[in-house]
């Protein structure tokens, strides 16, 4: 995400004294409700859906996901790339390539 996007959303909260409101577990409940939101865009079909609702509830869980890492005082590059770098190991491309079978399965 772009630093002028993170300065809005932080900028968007600041203006509300929201910050108040969100505790990590706040956050992770928002994101887990934002989350099924955007799921449900997907209910009734795989490929019939309204992607102006996707992007925005996509974006709620964006917002709320940056609410997250400041909370936590987190960087999100840091932990995509532990992250990455832990799912790497965990599918190897010679036994994960096309397979959608979980790590212990391999």
């Amino acid at each position: 995400m772009r630093q002028e996007t993170i300065d809005r959303i932080r900028k968007f909260t600041e203006d509300r004294d929201w910050d108040q409101f969100h505790s990590p577990a706040n956050l992770a409940k928002s994101i887990s409700i934002e989350a099924n939101e955007l799921l449900e865009c997907f209910q009734w079909s795989d490929t019939d859906f309204d992607v102006e609702h996707v992007k925005e509830e996509l974006a709620d869980v964006m917002v709320y996901c940056q609410n997250m890492l400041d909370k936590l005082e987190l960087d999100a590059d840091e932990i995509i790339n532990n992250k990455m770098d832990k799912n790497e190991a965990k599918y190897p491309v010679e036994k994960a390539r096309g397979n959608a079978a979980k790590y212990d399965q391999l």
